[in-house]
């Protein structure tokens, strides 16, 4: 540099902005963990702010179908032939015994394998083509085939959605980012279980890991395309 010129930092959020920005037949749209265990009103690991998500979601859903980009969903699956960590952390995900209670703290057949609530509400079904992957771990790359997948098809954006935001929304951001996937995350498309929560990850996301934007902001985003 010249001696006596001075160079002017960039914004973060505009190097976040330059830096990240979608592109064309490149992006996927990514719903992580959008089941029935944390949806359903009644069971033992209820999100409540996840059900006013779904709208926003297949708000997102019908436009990245219409742009023919891919879709992906995530479901968290708990097996008993894999007894790992998670289920001794979380005892929900642990099979509730025939007629014993259920609840927080309790083994209550959560994301079980086999299960009913181990799927993506009806609201949000995948269509027969759009893939599914079963991970056993909060970050959706870990031990999954995600990476691989999305590789075949050329994709380096993701645009992530879904619950919780601080679990396994974090997780599955930090893992894509660790794998050179720029991230974009829909803060109304995100839910956890406290609001203060929310507003610390989203916080902690777009000071290190991805872009943070409102749903309609990507619409415009998309749409210009």
């Amino acid at each position: 540099m010249a001696r006596g010129t001075a160079t002017v930092p960039m914004d973060r959020a505009e190097v976040f902005e330059e830096t990240l920005r979608l592109q064309p037949g490149k992006t996927a749209l990514v719903v992580v963990d959008m089941q029935r265990a944390f949806l359903d009103r009644g069971e033992a690991m209820e999100v409540p702010a996840a059900r006013e998500i779904v709208p926003q979601i297949r708000a997102l859903l019908d436009l990245f179908r219409s742009k023919r980009l891919p879709v992906v969903f995530t479901e968290f699956t708990y097996s008993e032939q894999m007894p790992i960590l998670v289920g001794l952390l979380h005892p929900e995900h642990r099979r509730a015994a025939p007629g014993a209670p259920r609840g927080f703290g309790l083994p209550s057949s959560s994301c079980l394998l086999g299960e009913a609530n181990v799927h993506v509400v009806p609201e949000l079904a995948p269509e027969p083509d759009e893939l599914v992957v079963a991970k056993h771990y909060y970050d959706g790359f870990n031990g999954t085939s995600l990476d691989s997948a999305l590789r075949a098809r050329g994709i380096t954006h993701l645009v992530v959605t879904g619950t919780l935001t601080d679990i396994c929304v974090l997780a599955t951001v930090i893992g894509g980012m660790n794998r050179e996937y720029r991230m974009t995350v829909v803060e109304d498309a995100t839910a956890t279980l406290w609001p203060e929560i929310q507003r610390a990850t989203l916080d902690i996301i777009r000071r290190a890991y991805a872009r943070v934007v409102t749903t309609k902001q990507l619409a415009e985003e998309i749409g210009r395309w």
